[in-house]
């Protein structure tokens, strides 16, 4: 008997990878738009209740020897999302490589230990990280989780075919990042970018924009990011994307197929991925 396929959805009962974990999508909707209204947007109100195919983008990096496909993720999903064919999967079937922003362990004991010692004394709550849990559990109530985001199917389409599988960034590594943004204190907006910022963004409309391959959305998002909070911008956003950006332009010099899945934040706005890598003479082609 052949092995099913994972389209991108978990079947009840399963709970493999769980894990509590900010995600750079949910900390700057959180820092841009912590409340919990719902804007009233037929498109995502269509997009909600409709379950057709969800077309993300993709794009390809190659030269002579190497093929890097660059595939923008949503960290949490909902069961109904079907988005894990056509382009995608083509690519993905061709990698004999994953790579994705970091590889979390499975052991939630592990992850919590790691937890603690990157926190230190730190106390474990403040503002800026009760708002993230805000936006976390907006995503919850509504259906999203980690089990079903883009990186947990990948990862396991990954395990289950064999494929090499790593990180670009170490867990601890990671979450040192998110622990420093929690630490730095908030920073006032000017007058005038308040009033000329655009309407806020939420993780509906994020999603929706994911499901169409629209990184638009990704863009006024992390415009309105940097806005609210620079620093947090530069550590969380610009910074990862020089790292990302290395890496692809180093593995360039191996031969191989490579699948590469980072969150779409990264490979959206002015300090994109894409454009890292056009400032130095390197192609991303978006082909889906």
């Amino acid at each position: 008997m052949g092995r099913a396929v994972d389209d991108g959805r978990v079947a009840p009962g399963k709970r493999r990878f769980r894990r509590r974990a900010l995600t750079a999508i949910g900390i700057a909707v959180a820092l841009i738009a912590p409340t919990a209204a719902r804007p009233a947007s037929p498109l995502i109100d269509q997009v909600t209740i409709d379950e057709r195919h969800a077309t993300p983008a993709l794009w390809e990096v190659r030269d002579g020897d190497t093929t890097i496909y660059l595939f923008g993720t949503f960290h949490t999903l909902d069961e109904r999302t079907m988005w894990f064919d056509r382009s995608v999967r083509a690519a993905f079937d061709k990698s004999g490589e994953l790579v994705l922003e970091t590889i979390a362990p499975t052991d939630p004991s592990e992850v919590r230990a790691i937890g603690r010692a990157v926190a230190g004394p730190r106390p474990a709550t403040n503002s800026f990280l009760g708002a993230t849990r805000t936006a976390v559990e907006q995503g919850r109530a509504t259906g999203l989780s980690v089990d079903h985001g883009a990186d947990s199917v990948l990862r396991r389409a990954a395990v289950d075919q064999g494929k090499s599988l790593s990180g670009i960034e170490l867990f601890a590594d990671q979450l040192r990042t998110f622990a420093r943004i929690a630490a730095a204190p908030p920073v006032p907006v000017p007058a005038a970018a308040a009033t000329s910022a655009a309407a806020p963004v939420t993780l509906a409309t994020l999603l929706a924009a994911w499901k169409a391959g629209d990184t638009g959305a990704f863009t006024n998002m992390l415009a309105g990011f940097e806005t609210k909070a620079p620093a947090a911008y530069r550590l969380l956003i610009a910074d990862r994307n020089v790292l990302y950006g290395e890496w692809i332009a180093q593995r360039l010099d191996q031969p191989g197929t490579v699948f590469v899945a980072v969150g779409s934040g990264h490979l959206a706005g002015k300090d994109s991925v894409q454009n890292w890598l056009s400032a130095r003479g390197i192609e991303a082609r978006r082909i889906a």
